[in-house]
């Protein structure tokens, strides 16, 4: 091999100029200064042999050859998460490559594959997602290090909405720093915004929460990133409004008493007010606030219900009188309802609708303003939202006393809790599309259910021979490898059972969200309660989001607790 590369060596000088000759050996020597040390006289094999294990007495070379830096990709190339671009770490944005390079390739097809990657994958995108909360994820309130909830600010994209909102596919504009507003203490270091840019005001504001705002402009809304559930006042704020939704019940029969009373005053504007109430605390109806400036979706609450959002039904004998509510609620999610109301409320509607339009205004004698100063003149603190807090959380307590089995395995108790809270979502309207991937899980389940009633009857036969095995012999061994099936039929019946609940429950929660009412009108010292009561783990509950929210209740709550 040594002769082949030095002859073919030779001949490449032999076909260039002495000039040239020279030039390439100039440059070997510039580029390998090392090969200046080389000894080119003599044979390696015929030189003195080193003793003891030496291999040599000197070395030098120039270290191994590195790959290059990567590259970033060029602007215009972006990477997707849930539909939104995102910014990633040079690091994490290279190994992204990696897996680009290979996508037509056998290996990204394999489950093992795709599932190692991203395990190291996610290692480098949880070091740079650390290092930015650690910057801007965290503020210092009066001494105390404080969590901050959505220090991100959303990026541009196509407006989605919920439910069949007008607006959806509008463009949502980026945010820049000219239209942001800080706040903070006069006295602190006043974030810097990015490089030749400055923020639209610093304000110095101790009598709000939030931090930084900016109005979005699709709605016009304006938003806001605010502490995290978990902070101090988010906890003091938390407790406060459970609190006056608890002392609503001792006020609440009066309350009743006197709007049914309302039914027939002889003023418009009170009866008008009567009626609104009562559908406020019956059916948890928002109070319907006027909408921020720049919104224009149709969506109404209880006091800006149009004619056109109620049928009256009436039988034949008069005996039942039925409202039959269509209309499009917060966040335009359909709110259907056929509701049986007493004979007063329906002649009062009858009245309301006397030589109006459809469009014209079922309560047009009222609105959120009156009626929530009504409120205060009867209680505190009192609004028309804390009837939806006081009758979300009401229903949750005696649903719980309800449905709760004592002699239930955990899993069962856990499929009682939500029943309980499906109750408070579908009082409340709480909607959803089925996940996507709801047909494949539940055929996942119910595959899975199959095979364990498989394992079931084969273990039932098997404790059948070993009893009769038993009766025959009567010996320890025999007695033992019964009670060696008597467990393993047990333990594939919880398994069973644990499989069947959580089907029910995936198929009873295809499209009723559970999680705006658990963390927005349940009091979570009945939840609390419950399941130290029951000696369920709240982690079965609350998930870790929920558990820091309501660390206050789970601190301070006794199973004896009641709403």
């Amino acid at each position: 091999m040594f002769r082949c590369v030095a002859a073919v060596t030779k001949i490449a000088f032999s076909n260039l100029n002495f000039k040239h000759s020279n030039l390439i050996v100039r440059t070997l020597r510039c580029t390998f200064p090392i090969a200046q040390r080389v000894r080119f006289a003599g044979k390696r094999w015929e030189e003195e042999h080193y003793e003891d294990g030496v291999k040599w007495m000197f070395l030098e070379h120039s270290g191994p050859l590195f790959a290059p830096e990567y590259e970033p990709l060029p602007d215009g190339i972006d990477f997707y998460y849930d539909g939104s671009p995102m910014k990633l770490s040079l690091a994490a944005e290279e190994v992204a490559t990696f897996y680009a390079k290979m996508l037509d390739h056998e290996y990204t097809t394999k489950d093992v594959f795709r599932q190692n990657f991203f395990h190291d994958w996610k290692k480098k995108l949880k070091v740079e997602q650390d290092v930015i909360a650690e910057i801007h994820g965290y503020c210092v309130m009066d001494g105390h290090r404080e969590k901050i909830a959505n220090f991100k600010i959303e990026p541009p994209g196509l407006f989605r909405g919920r439910g069949d909102h007008p607006k959806m596919g509008k463009l949502k504009k980026r945010i820049m720093p000219e239209d942001v507003i800080i706040n903070c203490s006069r006295d602190s270091n006043i974030p810097e915004p990015p490089k030749n840019h400055h923020w639209k005001e610093v304000r110095f504001d101790n009598k709000v929460t939030w931090l930084a705002s900016w109005t979005e402009n699709v709605q016009g809304l304006l938003k806001y990133v605010m502490l995290n559930p978990s902070s101090k006042l988010k906890g003091e704020k938390d407790w406060q409004k459970y609190e006056i939704a608890r002392r609503l019940k001792d006020k609440i029969d009066a309350i009743r008493s006197q709007y049914h009373r309302d039914w027939k005053s002889r003023e418009m504007k009170t009866r008008q007010r009567a009626v609104a109430l009562y559908f406020i605390d019956k059916l948890a109806l928002r109070a319907g606030n006027e909408k921020e400036e720049g919104e224009t979706a149709d969506t109404v609450g209880c006091c800006s219900l149009r004619v056109e959002h109620i049928k009256l039904n009436e039988n034949d004998n008069g005996q039942q009188c039925v409202v039959e509510f269509d209309f499009l609620g917060k966040d335009s999610i359909r709110y259907y309802n056929k509701v049986p109301v007493e004979k007063q409320v329906f002649k009062n509607l009858k009245l309301f609708m006397e030589n109006k339009d459809p469009t014209d205004d079922l309560f047009d004698r009222l609105n959120t303003s009156d009626l929530n100063k009504h409120l205060q003149e009867l209680m505190e603190g009192l609004t028309a939202k804390v009837f939806r807090t006081y009758n979300a959380s009401i229903t949750l307590q005696e649903q719980l006393a309800e449905l709760t089995d004592p002699e239930e395995s955990i899993a069962e108790k856990i499929l009682s809790y939500n029943r309980a809270n499906r109750a408070v979502a579908i009082l409340c309207n709480h909607q959803r599309t089925p996940p996507k991937t709801y047909e494949k899980s539940m055929k996942n389940i119910q595959a899975k259910i199959e095979a364990k009633k498989e394992q079931l009857a084969v273990a039932k036969k098997d404790l059948k021979n070993a009893k009769v095995d038993h009766k025959v012999k009567k010996d320890e061994k025999s007695k033992q490898m019964v009670e060696k099936k008597k467990k393993l039929l047990q333990r594939i019946e919880e398994q069973l059972m644990k499989l069947e609940v959580q089907a029910t429950d995936r198929e009873e929660n295809k499209q009723i969200a559970l999680g705006t009412s658990k963390l927005n009108y349940l009091d979570p010292r009945i939840t609390v309660a419950w399941c130290k009561k029951w000696h369920v783990p709240i982690e079965k509950i609350y998930n870790k989001t929920q558990r820091e929210k309501f660390a206050w209740a789970i601190d301070m709550t006794d199973e004896n607790f009641e709403f």
